[in-house]
C-alpha cells in the first residue's frame, strides 16, 4: 500500500483528481503539520485558542489578549509574543500561555476576558457543589 493510500485511509479523505492534483493535496489544511511535527486533528485546526498573559510569581491574570482559530496559529502568535517580549517584564513574571475556547476568534480582549471569568466562576461553582454532595450526600 502506498503512503498515498495509507494517509487516505487514515484519515478517511475521499480524493477527487483535478487540474492541480489530488483534492487532498489542494485542501491540505487537514494535513498541515504543528511545528514540531505532530499531525493536527481537524478539531485542533478548526477550535479556538485564548491567549492569556498571566503574572506566575503573583498568580495574577492580565486577561485575554487575543482569541485566534486554530492550534498552530495560537502556539505561533504565542510564540511572537514571547519573542517580543521585554526581558524586565519577563524577570517579573508574566508569561503567557493558550487555552482551547469556545469565543469567537477576533473577539475583542476585554469581552473576551470579561466572558473568560464568567465561565471559570461557573465551573469553580459547580465544582464546589459537585465535592459538597461528595463529602456530605444529600440525606434522603
Amino acid at each position: 500500500m502506498t503512503l498515498l493510500a495509507n494517509r487516505r485511509e487514515s484519515t478517511g479523505a475521499i480524493e477527487s483528481e483535478g487540474k492541480h492534483g489530488p483534492s487532498w493535496a489542494r485542501h491540505s489544511v487537514f494535513f498541515q503539520l504543528a511545528s514540531y511535527g505532530f499531525s493536527l486533528t481537524r478539531d485542533e485546526l478548526s477550535a479556538s485558542y485564548a491567549i492569556i498573559r498571566h503574572n506566575i510569581r503573583t498568580y495574577r491574570s492580565a486577561g485575554v489578549i487575543e482569541v485566534v482559530k486554530g492550534k498552530q496559529l495560537a502556539e505561533s502568535t504565542l510564540q511572537k509574543l514571547e519573542a517580543c517580549q521585554d526581558s524586565s517584564d519577563h524577570h517579573e513574571g508574566w508569561r503567557y500561555f493558550l487555552e482551547r475556547t469556545e469565543q469567537k476568534p477576533g473577539i475583542d480582549p476585554a469581552e473576551a476576558t470579561q466572558r473568560r471569568q464568567q465561565e471559570l466562576e461557573v465551573r469553580e461553582s459547580k465544582a464546589m457543589r459537585e465535592t459538597k454532595d461528595s463529602v456530605f450526600p444529600p440525606q434522603t
